[in-house]
Order: structure tokens, then C-alpha cells, then sequence
């Protein structure tokens, strides 16, 4: 079960169901927060960088309260789903609160916190799969899915390390 910080429109608890991914983790990147939201903010990078990521497109002026990113997800399991996340509030180099629509359905939120090293980066999301063959597949292969969001999961964050350590400093 996924605890939403006390804070912004997501401050709640989501009940378990086998049809919700839940999630919340915590990465460290070696930079500073202004660097891991200029990547973050890079929509254009996204689809090369993550296999999982297709036919991204954007609505709105990119990094900011109201865009809304639509694109596919293709996990390593055999479903694809459309999904689209509204940026429903964004302090830049800080944190988004976002809602998810589409094939997947619920809250996201990510926030950036400065450490004398770098950031870290804290993210959590509970997502219902609203397709019936992902439902299906829910009640009979609940570790296969977990397993295929997981591995989503390592991609984006190694994706996202690699580029921020490889990238130069002070752009």
C-alpha cells in the first residue's frame, strides 16, 4: 500500500487490490536537483533512451503544471497500454503531483530532495490496470506483472543515472 506524502491533492491511502500496482521507491543520482530536472524535463530524449516508451507526445509547455504527456507503455510482459499523465502541479526542482488516465489509472508523485552529494529522488504511484487482460492476468500472474514493472522501473532509473553521469556538467 502506497502512502501519499502529506501534502498537494494525493494526501490519501489507496486500498490493496490485486488489479493495483503499487509502488514507491528512492534512487540517488550524483548531481544536483537542477540537473535531474532538466533531464527529466528532456520529453524529446525519452522514447531513444527507453525501450519500454512509444508514440510520446506532449500537450502542453513540457515540464509544467497542466501538460499532459500521452504515449505508450510496452513492459516485458506481453501488454502494451495507453497512457496519458497530467502534470497536475509542478515545482520545478522539487516535485510533480500527477494523475494517470488511459490503461492504466491513479496517482503519481516524485519529489527531489538536495543531499550534500546530489539528490535523491523519491517516487511513489498506485496504478489500476484497467484493461480485462491485464485484470485477468492480475488474478492468475500478479508476480509476472510485478516482475515486468520492476523491470520498467531499473531501466528508467539506470537509464536515467547513465545519462546524468555521462552528460556534461554546467549546461
Amino acid at each position: 500500500m502506497v502512502a501519499f506524502p502529506q501534502k498537494g491533492a494525493y494526501s490519501r491511502r489507496v486500498v490493496a487490490s490485486p488489479y493495483v500496482m503499487d509502488y514507491s521507491g528512492r534512487f540517488w543520482f550524483p548531481v544536483p536537483p537542477s540537473e535531474v530536472w532538466a533531464a527529466i524535463g528532456q520529453f524529446d530524449q525519452f522514447e531513444r533512451r527507453w525501450g519500454w516508451l512509444g508514440e510520446l507526445a506532449v500537450d502542453g509547455p513540457g515540464l509544467q503544471t497542466g501538460s499532459v504527456l500521452r504515449g505508450t507503455v510496452d513492459p516485458p510482459v506481453p501488454y502494451r497500454m495507453r497512457v496519458a499523465v497530467e502534470l497536475d502541479r509542478c515545482e520545478p526542482e522539487r516535485s510533480i503531483d500527477a494523475s494517470v488516465s488511459g490503461d492504466l489509472v491513479g496517482d503519481a508523485y516524485l519529489i527531489l530532495n538536495q543531499t550534500s552529494d546530489g539528490t535523491v529522488l523519491d517516487v511513489a504511484w498506485s496504478l489500476e490496470m484497467m484493461q480485462l487482460p491485464m485484470r485477468v492476468a492480475a488474478r492468475v500472474a500478479y508476480p509476472l506483472l510485478r516482475w515486468g514493472h520492476d523491470r520498467v522501473v531499473e531501466a528508467t532509473v539506470s537509464g536515467l543515472r547513465a545519462r546524468l553521469v555521462e552528460a556534461p556538467r554546467g549546461r
